[in-house]
C-alpha cells in the first residue's frame, strides 16, 4: 500500500512539473506579445506518439496514380476464372457432391452429360484444329437432347400441378404461369442457387443465363433417367413450383378489358349485367381523390375496387370480381407444395378457356 501511494505521488509531482514548464514557456516575457514560444517536452513521462507514418502519404499517392493509369488504359479487374482451372479441382468429386447435396441419386455419366453445353464441344474442337488435328474427336456428348426432354417434362408437370390446385383458373392463366416458371431468368436463378455455376462446361464464364437454364432442364431429365419420373416430378415441385411461394399469380397473367370479360361470363351464366355503384369517395376534386366502387349482379355483391378515378375503380372492381370467380383472391388458400401427382395419370385435363368460362362448364369439368 505504501509503495502504491509513493508511485502515484511521483506521477502527480511529475505532472505538476511539466505543466509549470509549459506555462512558463508559453507565456515567457522573452517571447513577445502574441507570440507563443516553442514547446519542447524533455520529460520521459510525456512522450506522445500519434501513429503518423511518413510513408503512408507516398504510398497512397502511388496507388492513386496507378488507378488513374488503369482507368486511362481501360484496364479493369481480372475477369473471374473458372473453378476447373484451380490446381485442387476434382470434377468427379464435384459431380458426386452435387447429387448428395440435393439428396438425389444420379447416374454419373448422365449427370456429366447434363452439364456439357454445345458451346464447350465447339470450343474444344477449335482448340484441336489449331494444333493441327484435322478431325477432332471429343469423348463428351452435349446436353441438347436432355434440354428438350427436360423442358417437356417440366412444362407438362407444372400445368398438371396448377390445374389440380386451381381448377377454376382459366387455361390461359395456367399457360401464362407456366411460361413464367419456364423463363430463362427464373430457371437460371434456381440453377445458380443449387450450385451449378462452377460445374457447367461451357465456352463462356461465368455461364450465361441461357446456359444456366438449359443445364437445369438437362439435370431434371438426367434425374428422370436415373431415378424415375416420379422423383423428377418431385424435384420440379420442390425447386421450381415453390418459386411461386411469394408471388401473386394474378399478376402473372394480364387480363385485357376485365369489364368486358366479366360481362361475357355473367351472360353465359344467365345473370344480369354487373351494375357499378359508388360505395365511398374521398378528396373529390383534388389530386388525392379516391373512389370505392362496388359491383352488383342480381342484387348480389360480386366485387369491389379502389382508384383515383371512377374509371380506374370500376376496372379494379371488375378484376376483383374475376378473382372471386376464379378463387384466386388474396384471402384464398395459398398454393400447397406437398401434393403428390401420379406420373402416368394425365388428369386433370386442360382447364376451361376464358372464352368459354362459366360456372356450369367449370362444375362439369371438376366432376
Amino acid at each position: 500500500m505504501a509503495l502504491a501511494m509513493k508511485f502515484f505521488s511521483s506521477i502527480s509531482t511529475t505532472r505538476t512539473h511539466v505543466l509549470s514548464r509549459c506555462t512558463n514557456s508559453l507565456f515567457s516575457a522573452n517571447s513577445g506579445p502574441g507570440v507563443i514560444a516553442s514547446l519542447k517536452v524533455t520529460s520521459p513521462q510525456l512522450q506522445i506518439n500519434r501513429g503518423h507514418k511518413r510513408y503512408v502519404r507516398a504510398v497512397k499517392a502511388v496507388f492513386k496514380k496507378r488507378k488513374e493509369q488503369m482507368v486511362k488504359d481501360n484496364m479493369g479487374p481480372l475477369p473471374p476464372q473458372p473453378r476447373n482451372t484451380y490446381p485442387e479441382w476434382n470434377y468427379n468429386a464435384e459431380l458426386f457432391g452435387f447429387g448428395k447435396r440435393l439428396n438425389e441419386n444420379f447416374n454419373k455419366e448422365l449427370l456429366q452429360r447434363a452439364f456439357v453445353e454445345r458451346s464447350y464441344i465447339i470450343m474444344e474442337e477449335e482448340k484441336q484444329k489449331k494444333v493441327g488435328i484435322e478431325e477432332p474427336k471429343i469423348m463428351l456428348k452435349d446436353n441438347t437432347e436432355f434440354v428438350l426432354k427436360g423442358e417437356s417434362l417440366i412444362k407438362n408437370f407444372i400445368k398438371r400441378y396448377l390445374r389440380t390446385v386451381y381448377p377454376k383458373y382459366p387455361e390461359e392463366g395456367i399457360c401464362s404461369i407456366t411460361d413464367y416458371l419456364l423463363s430463362d431468368a427464373v430457371l437460371a436463378e434456381i440453377s445458380r442457387h443449387i450450385g451449378t455455376t462452377d460445374i457447367i462446361l461451357t465456352s463462356d464464364h461465368p455461364p450465361s443465363v441461357n446456359s444456366l437454364a438449359n443445364v437445369l432442364k438437362a439435370i431434371i431429365h438426367a434425374l428422370e433417367l436415373s431415378s424415375g419420373e416420379e422423383r423428377a416430378c418431385a424435384f420440379i415441385r420442390d425447386f421450381i413450383i415453390t418459386y411461386l411461394s411469394d408471388k401473386d399469380i394474378n399478376e402473372l397473367w394480364e387480363i385485357n378489358e376485365p369489364e368486358t370479360v366479366l360481362a361475357s361470363i355473367l351472360q353465359r351464366d344467365g345473370r344480369c349485367e354487373a351494375e357499378p355503384r359508388i360505395i365511398g369517395d374521398a378528396g373529390k376534386g383534388t389530386i388525392l381523390a379516391a373512389y370505392q366502387i362496388g359491383l352488383f349482379s342480381d342484387k348480389e355483391f360480386i366485387g369491389m375496387g379502389f382508384g383515383e378515378s371512377i374509371a380506374v375503380a370500376r376496372d379494379m372492381a371488375a378484376r376483383d370480381a374475376l378473382k372471386r370467380l376464379f378463387q384466386t383472391t388474396e384471402r384464398a388458400r395459398p398454393i400447397p407444395f406437398n401434393l403428390v401427382l401420379k406420373a402416368n395419370d394425365q388428369k386433370p385435363f386442360a382447364n376451361i378457356s376464358i372464352q368459354d368460362w362459366c360456372e356450369k362448364n367449370v362444375k362439369s369439368l371438376m366432376t
